[in-house]
């Protein structure tokens, strides 16, 4: 009884503490509101320049020395509209260079909010801007660098609700419209970063195939990783988005890009960037194949069944009772119960926190079965086992840092209860470490 007393008022707090941070969002996003776009608002059409300015010859007077550019190209750029959809790792750079050069009109489209763990590699943003809406963030930060381009904060999320609407108020003078967003009929400049790895192409462009004739279905949920899941080196997305903003830059100012049917592989370790050919455009693609399927913007949220986001995922590979919540395990430590704690994150993650009693194994070496660590759970299973009277079977409590790779752990210990290891009672801790570092101890460190 009393422990689900505690339990209750444990989520009670939580519930507080969540209410208070709701009202927090809620002040922020009613104080900005005027100043960001919450919807699509048509605009104006973009004027364009008859000739260069003397301050438009001062400030761009080392790029309109290339003969690949020159005043027409400029004069491209000016009347040029591009939509970007995210305002982090790429989209800072991307937005910062497009800017610089003088690009006419930019929107910058993000739904969250400026975070502390942000700032490695988002540096448009700053410490002061925490709690703040990215695309206001960007905005302000672009209009410092060059007050002459037009900047639109959208303070929402891409959706096919609203995607071909916002598209649309974006119409460039050239015969394309240049964005980060794939369309059937646009082109896609895209780009991606992780760990220590960067990819980028151009996708629907000069013949060129649709991402769909690439990747006509989306890999398995929990295949997939992101920055929050498997880590960044900061640089290598504004190496990345840099490389993004040259290929709209050469596009919209006249050029061709170099990176049509081309995937572009960089690799920070050993400073190399690498080409892939692509197979051309699919006459059979569900998007923009000769007798297309999709017709319409789909939910590719629910298509890919997760999230666009580099928030970490959640997920839910067990059943209720093969979980338990991290104020239940908090009872079982303070009662002194006899239990392993298996803690399955990555060395590296180990080094930056973790509990003093627990076990580390990391989930590769479960699941690849490696012989020593192996042996070294066998070993303290048979030390648990001595304590405990009975013939119960040893409780082994898996944890990790949300708890996703934890119950991809669990399965793994079950297979090889009573085979490989003695037969154990294993269960996953839900929310993982982050959970123990919001609800039991707030001092231990969150990453």
């Amino acid at each position: 009884m009393a422990q689900e007393v505690s339990c209750l008022k444990a989520q009670l707090r939580e519930k507080e503490e969540e209410i208070v941070r709701l009202k927090n969002k809620l002040a922020q996003l009613e104080q900005v509101r005027t100043e960001l776009f919450d919807k699509v608002i048509p605009l104006t059409p973009l004027k364009a320049k008859a000739a260069l300015s003397n301050d438009d010859i001062m400030r761009y007077s080392r790029q309109l020395l290339l003969p690949e550019l020159g005043v027409q190209g400029q004069l491209n750029l000016s009347k040029t509209s591009v939509l970007i959809v995210g305002c982090g790792g790429l989209g800072c750079p991307l937005a910062q260079y497009l800017a610089a050069a003088g690009i006419g009109r930019l929107g910058l489209l993000d739904y969250d909010e400026v975070e502390l763990s942000n700032l490695h590699r988002q540096v448009l943003h700053g410490e002061k801007n925490q709690g703040q809406a990215k695309a206001l963030s960007a905005a302000s930060a672009v209009k410092r660098l060059n007050s002459t381009v037009e900047c639109i904060p959208y303070h929402l999320q891409l959706s096919p609700e609203n995607a071909l609407q916002l598209i649309q108020q974006y119409p460039a003078a050239n015969p394309l419209t240049y964005i980060c967003y794939a369309g059937q009929t646009l082109p896609l400049v895209s780009a991606s970063a992780l760990r220590l790895e960067g990819q980028l192409t151009v996708y629907n462009y000069c013949g060129g195939p649709c991402y769909r004739c690439l990747y006509p279905v989306p890999p398995p949920r929990e295949t997939v990783t992101n920055c929050s899941d498997g880590g960044v080196l900061g640089v290598v997305p504004g190496i990345m988005g840099c490389f993004q903003a040259l290929e709209v830059l050469k596009i919209a100012s006249g050029q061709v890009s170099s990176c049509c049917q081309k995937l572009v592989i960089f690799d920070a370790q050993d400073a190399k960037f690498r080409s892939i050919k692509l197979r051309p455009k699919q006459a059979g693609c569900a998007v923009c194949g000769e007798r297309p399927s999709v017709t319409q913007l789909v939910d590719y949220e629910a298509f890919c069944g997760t999230a666009a986001t580099d928030k970490c995922r959640k997920l839910s590979l067990l059943s209720r009772d093969q979980r338990i919540t991290i104020q239940d395990y908090k009872s079982i430590v303070d009662n002194a119960e006899p239990h392993l704690l298996l803690d399955v994150r990555p060395l590296v993650e180990v080094d930056i926190c973790h509990l003093p009693v627990s076990l580390n194994i990391p989930l590769l070496s479960l699941e690849e079965k490696k012989s020593e660590d192996i042996r070294l759970l066998k070993e303290r299973i048979g030390q648990l086992k001595k304590q405990m009277s009975g013939d119960c079977q040893p409780p082994v409590y898996v944890i990790c840092k949300l708890g996703n790779d934890s119950q991809k752990a669990v399965q793994v210990l079950e297979k090889m209860s009573g085979s490989e290891v003695d037969s154990i009672t294993v269960k996953d801790i839900c929310g993982g470490l982050m959970a123990w570092a919001k609800r039991i101890d707030p001092t231990f460190p969150q990453y």
